[in-house]
């Protein structure tokens, strides 16, 4: 249930910096993905993405992001991820079911990602909009500590 209104809004290259920015904001500043990063993935052919808003006092605020990619008959949410404050509001379910949606109609019948399993909410979420287990990465995330943890692989269809 999104309890947050929200609009989204597509992204290309030209939005690298705002995705840059709500990445850090979603996972910390060593997250890995810069503005370089964004600019180069979403000139990749098959990617797309939105960047969620909500009305602010100076304007409509970007507070979360999807960027998915499609290739043959499967795609893949890249990356999701919500800021803390405006977290358990609906806007990462309504960026997911938005990019199972653009994915079927890019041909894919089949939606992967994969998520740490330090992330409960996370891993608790994605099951309940239908994706399974299909795998695990070891040790695939590495945390500010040093340490590393598994990404569950999980999938669903799209349609």
């Amino acid at each position: 249930m999104i309890t947050e209104a929200f609009e989204l809004v597509t992204v290309g290259p030209a939005h690298a910096r705002v995705l840059s920015m709500l990445h850090q904001g979603a996972f910390g500043r060593d997250a890995g993905w810069n503005e370089g990063a964004f600019e180069r993935l979403l000139g990749t052919p098959g990617t797309f993405g939105w960047v969620a808003q909500v009305a602010g006092a100076e304007g409509p605020q970007p507070v979360a992001l999807v960027v998915a990619r499609a290739v043959a008959d499967e795609a893949e949410i890249l990356t999701i991820g919500t800021l803390p404050s405006v977290r358990r509001k609906g806007l990462a379910r309504g960026l997911v079911r938005a990019a199972a949606a653009e994915a079927a109609t890019r041909g894919a019948g089949r939606l992967f990602l994969e998520v740490a399993v330090d992330n409960p909410a996370g891993v608790a979420l994605y099951h309940a909009l239908g994706f399974e287990e299909v795998g695990r990465r070891k040790r695939y995330y590495a945390r500010s500590d040093g340490t590393r943890v598994d990404a569950i692989v999980m999938a669903r269809a799209v349609a």
